[in-house]
């Protein structure tokens, strides 16, 4: 019975592996490529031990440890804590994230578009899609373990041996896999790909705050949290194997779920089950706008609350932040006071830059819903009815800006009413508004650049998230690892104020705005001269 459901899985595999030919291999010699060059950095960054304590005590704020975790081997801060501590969390996130896509893709996504039908046409098991899919992206993430692992230890830096290195490796590789069964098992759950996108997504965000949480306030609390148990780790420091055969485990546990659940579930459908329609529809429906919102109102309602839960998050932990600078010596000495501007509000703008862009993630995705109608052939419906290619693309453009701006509004009132919440001194609305808001045109032009894509090159729309990840790699680690000025200023992100510390430059702020203009009128040249997908 078993093996008969399991027919074909390694036919299906090549399969796989002949699909994410290209794919695949970009998403992991990247992750190698920027790991590695990273631990090169930090030993080039910081010369002597001074420098690198001086760094440690900077890392040791409330803050910090909420956004990268707990600190490992502070005392003794050599380029592998140094490595660990700053890095590993962000990279075993982008790992998560690469785990989460293609593991959608192979499933939810082939299903809906009618590929899983076909197949099941011929002899093949009904477990031999979900099985292939576990196999690539399991044998994916040893190698990108084994790679980093090697990488790491071939650089031949002190503090980075070749047992810890792949230990490293190991904790972005069992991430991974974690991550990849979470996934399987909501596209088991969920009708569609959005839904096991936006379930898996969730999970993911749901384990990184209560790690920041759990990391600042009870250790304990960490330990419910499958990124908590990465960091427990503890790399280059105690070298902890335990946390990672936990990490397996719990993959194995929640794989096994999945495939049940796949035996005992008809094709096309899930077990959370979307509500029923109305029988009448809503005036709203009777515009492009209206339905765009409708068939995003799910992910906008999370999105909200995600943001300003994250701002209530950050902000939590500004209370004990002025304490801790002012009663450290080093810090102090570090940190030039300017005049009329306190620590916390220093260390504030850093803050804005990492919510701004967080905060882009929505505003593409709205925005690049477009795409997915498109390939779906929902769009040609709209365009037979008395719907112009500019109203249906301005719905989505308006849809994208509009909440945009409002959650990076969210996100900013959960910063600052939890922030004034625990400070002694509170902080003006009006300073936090103006340091989020400059951020605004930033995001009009990513804005910007998906529209252009999806106007003149509607095949390679996903290239904005890979310039969204260049831009968070080069402003939040620019200063951290001293990359070039010139690589922070290809990204619009680079080009912002940082408010209050800095004056507000109208001038860049224009044309910044000029640009995302300019994007978005070649963008609805493109798309009104283009052929639909369909």
């Amino acid at each position: 019975m078993w093996k008969k459901q399991f027919s074909q899985t390694g036919r299906m595999t090549r399969f796989v592996l002949r699909r994410d030919r290209i794919r695949l291999p970009i998403w992991l010699i990247s992750i190698v490529l920027i790991t590695i060059a990273t631990a090169t950095s930090f030993t080039d960054l910081y010369q002597n031990e001074q420098e690198r304590q001086a760094i440690a005590e900077t890392m040791k704020n409330p803050a910090m440890t909420a956004m990268v975790g707990q600190g490992y081997g502070l005392d003794n801060y050599t380029a592998g804590p140094m490595m660990a501590h700053q890095m590993l969390l962000f990279t075993a996130i982008v790992v998560a994230i690469m785990s989460i896509l293609l593991v959608t893709r192979h499933t939810r996504v082939d299903e809906e578009e009618g590929r899983i039908e076909l197949i099941r046409s011929l002899p093949v098991g009904s477990l031999a899609n979900l099985s292939s899919t576990m196999i690539v992206l399991v044998a994916a993430n040893i190698v990108l373990a084994l790679s980093v692992g090697f990488g790491l230890a071939s650089l031949q830096i002190e503090s980075m041996d070749l047992g810890a290195s792949l230990l490293y490796g190991a904790a972005l590789g069992a991430t991974g896999i974690f991550f990849a069964a979470v996934t399987a098992l909501f596209a088991q759950l969920s009708e569609n790909s959005r839904g096991t996108i936006g379930y898996s997504f969730t999970v993911l965000g749901v384990a990184y705050l209560i790690r920041a949480v759990g990391d600042v306030s009870n250790e304990a609390l960490s330990w419910f949290s499958p990124l908590g148990w990465i960091l427990g780790t503890e790399v280059y420091v105690n070298n902890y194997w335990w946390p990672i055969v936990l990490t397996i485990g719990g993959s194995i546990v929640v794989l096994l779920i999945a495939f049940y659940l796949m035996t005992i579930r008809d094709l096309g459908s899930g077990f959370l089950a979307s509500k029923p329609g109305r029988k009448n529809a809503p005036r709203s429906l009777l515009s492009p706008f209206g339905l765009a919102l409708r068939l995003q109102r799910t992910g906008i309602i999370a999105w909200a609350i995600g943001m300003f839960v994250l701002g209530v998050s950050y902000g939590s932990v500004l209370g004990d932040l002025e304490s801790f600078f002012s009663n450290n010596e080093m810090l102090t000495e570090m940190l030039a006071p300017i005049e009329g501007v306190t620590l916390t509000e220093q260390f504030l703008t850093m803050l804005m830059a990492v919510i701004s862009m967080i905060c882009t993630v929505p505003a593409l995705l709205f925005m690049l819903k477009l795409k997915g109608e498109e390939k779906k052939g929902q769009i040609e419906h709209l365009l037979t009815r008395a719907v112009s290619r500019n109203q249906v693309l301005g719905s989505y453009l308006l849809l994208s800006l509009l909440f945009g701006f409002v959650m990076l509004f969210l996100a900013l009132v959960g910063l600052w009413s939890a922030g004034n919440a625990v400070m002694e001194e509170a902080i003006s609305f009006s300073l936090m508004f103006k340091a989020a808001m400059v951020y605004l045109p930033a995001i009009w032009v990513m804005t910007g650049l998906a529209v252009f894509a999806i106007g003149w090159l509607p095949k390679v729309t996903s290239l904005s998230w890979l310039y969204l990840g260049y831009s968070f790699l080069v402003v939040y680690l620019g200063s951290l690892l001293q990359f070039p000025e010139w690589m922070g200023k290809i990204s619009p992100f680079g080009h912002i104020p940082e408010y209050p510390v800095e004056e507000i430059d109208f001038v860049t702020l224009c044309v910044l705005t000029m640009m995302a203009i300019a994007l978005i009128i070649t963008g609805f040249i493109g798309y009104r001269k283009r052929d639909i997908e369909g």
